[in-house]
């Protein structure tokens, strides 16, 4: 299998090659070079398959047995889902009036992004450890990202992982998750003030050298990374496969999946996903920075003024085949909420309520379809306390989540005036010069 830009000037890698760059070298993102196509009998026979052996599958179809042997895949994989709360790691809940919503938050940081991200990370270190090497990672985060890409490492010998949050952007508990762990490998900065998308400005700038992300082995975790997006293909295929009526009939039927999404990795799994033959009808659910929602109703790629903060931050980003996009309000998040509260007795997060807001607008107009419906649930309500407030409920805290509280914190402050950019780049320097120094003494 063999990736290559979309761009179309960087030479074509193999999904190694994909891991480590994150970016290609063009600017690009490296895709698969040809998509393999599944049909009904692969699906039939991957209908009754585990979360977890969906996973196996689709990753040994895009990485090839020649660079991870199939039994080193599957033991990577079974070691990346070994921290998640459920065995069966996603779990699907059947709520009233044919809601069903897919939880995808089972993992240590209780969002969806400990899906893709324990799993890269198992990749990563199974490469770098074969290779030798080590890897500096950078992640700007919204949200969830920084913590799951944090844990996925945490303590690893042969990575160092800097991550940049928008301080007051995040949640309180997100912030926690991300400044409290304090291994020796983990860089947390803190911007006091700046959104996600111009944190994301220093960043592009560092990787933009391509000599500098060479010389010190530069590599991003954010939705961009091929294997984060291969992952997540997993989600939308058990989501066919536990929604699905039946698969005797001619052609397959088809479900309908609600993808809320911010920088829109999620959706290009359901559309990876869609185009290898998963029968799927994808709808993008966003909050009020819509620039998904604009571009498929209108062809409109523009950038708004200002990124307006709401309850759903992960989806405060405007950088990033479906059949319709539904836009919503921070109301509607709230509305949302509470009906699925006094209706099932279920706590949504804002994001997940994005998704399931899309069902309750059909319902409410009275626009019933034998097409059965899939929201995907990213986080859970635990991390959202202020949002679950705002809708009249009561939050829900896991003992893990209060004592966050109680934990020590670290993480160096970004100023307005600072250079970020700077800031950046001399602490990959430094890091890269303790790597070399570590390396020297163990060869000694």
């Amino acid at each position: 299998m063999w990736y290559v830009s979309t761009r179309g000037i960087a030479p074509r890698v193999n999904f190694e090659g994909a891991l480590f760059s994150g970016y290609a070298p063009d600017g690009g993102l490296f895709m698969p070079e040809e998509l393999p196509q599944l049909d009904r009998e692969t699906l039939c026979q991957w209908s009754t398959l585990s979360y977890p052996d969906l996973v196996k599958e689709l990753c040994a179809l895009f990485i090839g047995s020649e660079l991870i042997p199939k039994d080193d895949l599957n033991d990577l994989i079974d070691r990346a889902f070994s921290r998640f709360r459920l065995k069966e790691v996603v779990r699907l809940s059947r709520l009233k009036n044919g809601l069903n919503v897919l939880e995808l938050w089972h993992g240590v940081t209780y969002a969806f992004k400990d899906l893709s991200l324990s799993c890269t990370a198992q990749f990563l270190q199974y490469f770098l450890e074969k290779r030798e090497k080590h890897v500096t990672v950078v992640v700007g985060t919204s949200g969830d990202t920084g913590s799951a890409a944090i844990e996925s490492v945490q303590g690893a010998k042969n990575v160092d992982i800097i991550v940049l949050l928008p301080k007051g952007h995040c949640t309180k508990i997100q912030e926690l998750q991300m400044t409290t762990v304090l291994k020796e490998n983990v860089h947390v900065f803190g911007a006091v003030e700046g959104n996600s998308d111009e944190l994301d400005e220093p960043i592009k700038t560092v990787f933009a050298d391509v000599a500098f992300v060479k010389k010190h082995n530069l590599m991003s975790l954010n939705s961009i990374n091929w294997s984060r997006v291969l992952v997540q293909t997993a989600h939308h295929f058990f989501a066919y496969f536990q929604c699905t009526p039946s698969l005797d009939t001619h052609p397959l039927p088809l479900v309908e999946v609600v993808v809320p999404t911010g920088a829109a990795g999620n959706l290009a799994a359901g559309y990876i996903a869609q185009k290898i033959g998963l029968p799927i009808r994808l709808v993008v659910a966003v909050n009020r920075n819509d620039i998904i929602h604009r571009t498929v109703q209108q062809g409109d790629f523009s950038l708004s003024k200002a990124v307006k903060s709401t309850l759903a931050s992960a989806m405060d980003i405007q950088l990033s085949e479906v059949v319709t996009s539904e836009s919503v309000s921070d109301e509607a998040i709230t509305q949302t909420m509470g009906r699925c509260w006094d209706e099932n007795q279920y706590l949504l997060c804002p994001h997940s309520a994005v998704a399931v807001n899309y069902h309750y607008q059909q319902m409410d107009r009275q626009q019933p379809s034998s097409t059965p419906r899939c929201c995907l649930a990213p986080a859970s309500a635990a991390k959202f306390p202020e949002a679950v407030l705002a809708a009249g409920l009561t939050p829900e805290t896991p003992a893990e989540i209060v004592a966050l509280e109680h934990k020590e914190t670290r993480c160096t402050p970004m100023q307005r005036g600072d250079n970020w950019t700077l800031m950046l780049q001399d602490t990959i320097e430094d890091l890269s010069r303790r790597w070399r120094g570590h390396a020297l003494n163990a060869s000694q």
